[in-house]
């Protein structure tokens, strides 16, 4: 028990050198993403109780699931975004189209970026992508969005 509680720690420790984080493979037993979910998969059986106790104990399933790591996924920014996508597609179409506005600005805030007037920028060179025609989902709108805003480093989005 002792060499595991060493092995979890020592990748606890190594998880933030990594630069943008863990991402895993997005696949997990019932135990769910975090640590326990890098460590053992989702391996069927008894092992998923070890997974679950190495979440619970180091608590990267909670943070996961927030920042998108450790095999948790998007995390809370693309929630944020497809909410706001949801309630507000119309005014930002419009915002996005011209590169600036309000709603330029909630986007700004939920993705943690740095300035507005580069996140305008930014989406309005890819509006087209972004809303390719009346009948896009909002989930479609969402990931374009994210893509837009996270594929260019010098736009500075993400950094919690």
């Amino acid at each position: 028990m002792r060499r595991l509680a060493l092995v979890v720690m020592v990748a606890l420790f190594a998880t933030p050198a990594l630069g943008d984080g863990v991402k895993g493979s997005g696949k997990y037993g019932t135990a769910g993403c975090g640590l326990g979910s890098l460590a053992f998969g989702d391996q069927a059986g008894m092992i998923q109780i070890v997974a679950a106790t190495t979440n619970s104990l180091f608590g990267t399933q909670t943070f996961g699931i927030t920042s998108g790591t450790s095999n948790c996924g998007t995390g809370a920014m693309k929630v944020g975004t497809r909410n706001f996508v949801e309630a507000n597609r119309e005014a930002l179409a419009k915002d996005i189209s011209r590169g600036q506005g309000e709603a330029i600005g909630a986007l700004t805030v939920i993705n943690a970026c740095e300035d507005s007037s580069k996140v305008g920028t930014a989406l309005q060179k890819e509006f087209k992508a972004i809303f390719p025609n009346a009948q896009a989902s909002d989930e479609q709108v969402t990931d374009a969005i994210l893509r837009a805003l996270h594929a260019d480093p010098n736009v500075g989005c993400g950094k919690v």
